[in-house]
């Protein structure tokens, strides 16, 4: 009887010993942690590369501003100014805000509040304060990016906070004093 089970017993403890499909069932585990983290990676990578590119031409549309050669001295000639020189924003025009408030050296009111973006699901644009301010007078700038994340679905996307058009928003700002 012991001689019946043991053909049996032995036959599983050699299947149960093949290591043939290991490389396989790690792969299966193993991959799409590997493949979200390096989704994540490039994510973030892109993101940042906005972020910097947006600040860089906010400095750079600010200096003009303040030296007085930015021309024309109004809201779409900035909004221009900052989208010719931050080169990898997708429809600039489109999703930029920008909000100039003079600052009052009295009390040092600063731009309060939530910043305001660009609501693409709506086609009125928001109404924002444009004050350049006055020789000798410091003004603050705010200016918001909406970017469609790279892939949406991945942790870093997921993690950052979307609007209603599945954008993030990107804030720049800055500070200058107009020169005579």
């Amino acid at each position: 009887m012991m001689r019946l089970l043991a053909r049996p017993l032995a036959a599983a403890r050699r299947l149960f010993r093949r290591e043939d499909g290991n490389a396989t069932i790690e792969f299966v585990l193993l991959f799409p942690a590997l493949i979200t983290l390096f989704l994540m990676v490039v994510e973030t990578g892109v993101l940042m590369t906005r972020s910097v590119m947006l600040d860089r031409a906010v400095d750079m549309s600010m200096r003009e501003l303040r030296l007085g050669t930015l021309t024309p001295m109004t809201a779409d000639g900035l909004r221009d100014s900052i989208c010719s020189n931050a080169v990898i924003i997708p429809n600039c025009k489109n999703v930029l805000t920008i909000e100039l408030r003079s600052i009052s050296t009295t009390d040092w009111s600063l731009l309060g509040g939530a910043t305001t973006c660009v609501d693409r699901t709506q086609a009125i644009k928001p109404v924002l304060e444009f004050s350049p301010g006055l020789q000798n007078q410091m003004t603050l700038v705010r200016v918001c990016s909406i970017f469609d994340p790279f892939f949406p679905t991945t942790g870093l996307a997921a993690q950052i906070k979307l609007d209603n058009s599945g954008g993030y928003a990107l804030v720049a700002m800055s500070a200058y004093v107009s020169e005579p």
